[in-house]
């Protein structure tokens, strides 16, 4: 019985823009969706829930308008929620999401059953994202439609583990869609993903890169100055472990000895939150490696498009050059 959602079928690309703290907005999901690829945004960059509905509200609009102007099918949007008792904006934000219909909900840090079922309840979808099996295990009980596999080397709460492996493990048990992220960056990357047997590609520091999102111009330079080396796995920003860009860290004043601590570091008073902290430190993975240009998203994913056909259609002339 295939259990992936059709929209799947329906998009120009299988890529989702994954939701980025204080870069994605409505331009970035706008564009993205009517560009054929999910566009997404966290809730949270709105800091009221006020300012979320409105956000949604537009969003639903210019995506309506699209469609009657032109005649296309935008892809679907999506919301990411954090599903922990910390934050304090979970209800409100999630009766929002259920009045306004959101048709993708990405959830992170804790998969909740009854988060699943009030979004079931309006047809809508739940990717939940994980770094390892016991996670995945946990979001499969509570019966989320998607996983976000992410591995070794993505921007932001990556994970260590191998795509590789990471996918195979998850697929003996997980047979919904499986989204893969973690230095996906062309689209040839993306390509990979689904030969590695994922059903979308996660693509977030690339999306730094564009004209859309809300990066600082300093920035988009750092991630494009940038190496695979230049990328600094730590815990000392937010207690978690994800992955910034090197030179920012420097930037702020944070020593070696400060990354080698398994625990948030005290800012102090100009940096006295997360938020601001992101603000200042700048998340990215190791996918900065082939990322030279900011583009408009129109651009990127025409772009995105041709190498990912390019890819599947060198793949197609290799297989025909080993004997059955």
């Amino acid at each position: 019985m295939d259990q992936k959602p059709d929209f799947i079928k329906e998009l120009n690309l299988p890529v989702i823009a994954a939701p980025m703290f204080l870069i994605s907005g409505p331009e970035l999901v706008i564009e993205a969706c009517k560009n054929g690829i999910v566009g997404t945004f966290p809730a949270l960059n709105q800091r009221t829930s006020e300012g979320f509905e409105e956000w949604l509200i537009q969003i639903k609009t210019e995506l309506s308008d699209y469609q009657q102007s032109s005649g296309k099918k935008p892809a679907p949007f999506g919301v990411n929620l954090i599903v922990h008792p910390t934050n304090p904006r979970l209800e409100a934000d999630l009766k929002l999401c259920i009045k306004h219909q959101v048709p993708i909900i990405i959830t992170s840090l804790g998969a909740v059953s009854q988060v699943v079922d009030a979004v079931h309840s309006y047809s809508g979808l739940v990717f939940h994202d994980v770094i390892k099996k016991r996670h995945a295990e946990k979001a499969a009980a509570a019966g989320v439609d998607g996983l976000i596999l992410v591995s070794a080397g993505a921007g932001g709460h990556a994970g260590t583990i191998n795509p590789m492996t990471l996918v195979a493990e998850i697929k003996k048990f997980f047979t919904k869609t499986i989204i893969l992220s973690g230095c996906i960056s062309t689209g040839r990357d993306v390509a990979s993903a689904m030969q590695m047997g994922a059903d979308l590609a996660y693509m977030g520091t690339r999306f730094i890169n564009t004209s859309e999102s809300n990066a600082p111009e300093a920035y988009r330079q750092m991630i494009m100055e940038a190496g695979a080396s230049d990328i600094t796995y730590t815990a000392a920003i937010s207690g978690v472990h994800a992955n910034f860009l090197t030179a920012s860290l420097e930037q702020a004043g944070i020593v070696e000895e400060d990354l080698k601590k398994n625990h948030k570091i005290d800012f102090g008073s100009e940096l006295d939150t997360e938020a601001k902290a992101w603000k200042t430190i700048w998340s990215a993975g190791q996918g900065v490696a082939t990322i030279d240009d900011v583009l408009p998203i129109t651009e990127l994913v025409k772009q995105l498009s041709s190498e990912f056909r390019e890819a599947v259609e060198q793949q197609s002339e290799l297989l025909k050059s080993y004997p059955k």
